[in-house]
């Protein structure tokens, strides 16, 4: 009898269509993740590094190729595979390519160990802090605060990041292509916890890292739990967590719509936590200040782009119809990160903190092009996104290189005069400041043209007014550390500049012309992200 009602059940059941050509990128980041941890598992300590990042650039390649392939022969309409949960179209190609591309760039800073010998994470991640170390003024850590796990342990890499890495990354792309609201939660987690345990690797410095992790971990807790309530209240009003449902209920129910734009209100909060926007970027300076510089550079990149994705697409697919309601609140928010990344960035003495609070400001820039429901603030958004990526990998990588006997010189006074130490690392210093400030020939400034002219023919030119004023007041900090450099004499006592090894020097190098490109030859970055609309 059970035997009977079994087959009759799995012959009423058919397994839904999935388009693997589609999802084969997600699929190779996803299985290279895997195959890291058997590596891992059983490849001896001595073997484990070149064997990740081999398999590294292998997986990253093969998942572009795949893509590239596949975006060639793609139709504009996209498609919907995995019984609807994930949606395949033109801005998901897109940000998949500027995940590929900043993950590629990443890497090489995860796998750099020159800069630090041993790498820039601990071969044990329980390892405290040695005696006599300690933080100094709350700024740092003492010339001991760093441990190899045991005084007679040879210094190596904690190459589990690898995996989480790639966790992480298929995290993300998987959170920018999801088209309901339960996937969207699925890979947020899959794409946080990874990030959680890679913030408390360093290998210097090791209570601050320790405490960068634990701030994330709340901070990302705080927003899984706003975005699960919301997805609570928004199914309970539309029945359904897939977008198109929820925009079809949000025009065409006479049901009150308090508890639609209650559940909207959480949801847009959990993903602000995770984008870092303001005021909701709390803890976010003191984790890039804490976690490993690779893992920062990581986070402010990739992380931006999956965040802004998955923002981009709630607001254009389940709540576009009804933008009139929700976009006022979205100004003053705009407005609030705007002015507390320009105005906080400008106390900052710490160069990793003044980066931190200048992505604040950038995310309220983002945020302009994502309440622009139109075609153009689609693509200004997504340019944005690799523009944004690309030029802050590359100074956090020139950060890694200014070092003294403690490790990174994070501290401003110590930048004082480097022109005269190492005039090329000054002068790639100041080029990607000016282009996060968005000067001309950089790709910062094409980036705001771009968002900026999109909010304008939406209606939003007084929010573009403040936008431009927060942007004047950011660049002051930007210049502020180019004077520092050139203008300035350095310290008799002063740090050091390191010669970088060559995937420190690939990824400068990268971030560097990406930068250059996206400023004068900005076409091609466009035209791919232009022409797409999302599907549901």
């Amino acid at each position: 009898m059970t035997n009977t009602v079994s087959t009759t059940l799995a012959q009423g059941i058919e397994s839904p269509p999935i388009d693997y050509g589609a999802v084969l990128p997600l699929l190779i980041v996803l299985g290279t993740a895997c195959i890291g941890v058997l590596l891992e598992a059983f490849l001896p300590r001595h073997q484990r590094w070149p064997a990740q990042v081999a398999l590294s650039v292998v997986g990253i390649a093969a998942a572009g190729l795949t893509l590239g392939i596949y975006a060639g022969g793609a139709t504009g309409e996209g498609v919907v595979t995995f019984a609807g949960a994930v949606a395949v179209d033109r801005p998901t190609l897109f940000m998949w390519g500027a995940l590929l591309a900043l993950g590629l760039a990443s890497v090489l800073l995860i796998a750099d160990r020159s800069v630090e010998p041993g790498g820039a994470f601990i071969s044990s991640a329980v390892a405290r802090a040695a005696a006599g170390g300690g933080t100094t003024g709350g700024t740092g850590a003492g010339p001991d605060d760093r441990d190899y796990g045991s005084p007679d342990q040879a210094p190596t890499m904690q190459t589990e990041v690898f995996p989480f890495t790639f966790f992480a990354l298929g995290g993300m792309m998987a959170f920018v292509s999801a088209n309901d609201l339960l996937t969207m939660f699925i890979a947020l987690e899959v794409l946080s916890l990874p990030l959680y345990l890679m913030c408390g690797l360093a290998r210097r410095r090791r209570l601050l890292s320790q405490e960068a992790a634990v701030k994330y971990f709340l901070l990302g807790a705080f927003a899984s739990a706003f975005f699960l309530y919301g997805l609570a209240l928004i199914y309970g009003y539309a029945g359904s967590v897939r977008f198109t449902d929820i925009a079809e209920a949000s025009v065409g129910s006479a049901r009150s719509d308090a508890l639609l734009f209650a559940g909207l209100a959480l949801l847009v909060v959990g993903l602000m936590f995770k984008a870092s926007v303001g005021p909701f970027h709390t803890w976010t300076p003191d984790v890039y200040q804490g976690a490993p510089t690779p893992v920062t550079a990581f986070m402010a990149a990739c992380t931006k782009v999956a965040a802004f994705g998955g923002i981009l697409r709630v607001l254009h697919v389940a709540f576009g119809d009804t933008r009139w309601e929700w976009r006022g609140v979205l100004w003053a928010v705009a407005i609030a990160s705007m002015a507390i990344g320009a105005v906080i960035g400008l106390t900052q003495t710490d160069i990793k903190r003044m980066v931190a609070y200048s992505s604040v400001a950038h995310a309220g820039f983002l945020l302009i092009g994502a309440m622009a429901i139109t075609p153009e603030g689609i693509s200004g958004t997504l340019f944005y996104l690799l523009a944004y990526g690309f030029n802050t990998i590359a100074i956090f990588a020139v950060i890694s290189l200014v070092r003294d006997a403690d490790g990174e010189a994070s501290h401003l006074s110590q930048w004082a005069g480097l022109a005269k130490r190492s005039p090329v690392v000054a002068y790639t210093m100041a080029f990607l400041l000016l282009g996060l400030a968005g000067i001309p020939l950089t790709s910062g400034f094409t980036a705001k043209f771009a968002v900026f002219s999109a909010a304008l023919a939406d209606g939003m030119a007084p929010l573009v007014v403040i936008a431009l004023v927060a942007s004047a007041i950011a660049a002051f900090f930007y210049l502020r550390v180019i004077v520092l450099m050139f203008f300035n004499e350095p310290a008799a006592d002063g740090p050091a500049v390191t010669v970088p090894g060559a995937f420190t020097t690939a990824a400068i190098t990268l971030g560097v012309l990406i930068t250059l490109l996206l400023g004068i030859l900005p076409t091609l970055a466009l035209e791919w992200a232009a022409g797409g609309v999302f599907v549901s």
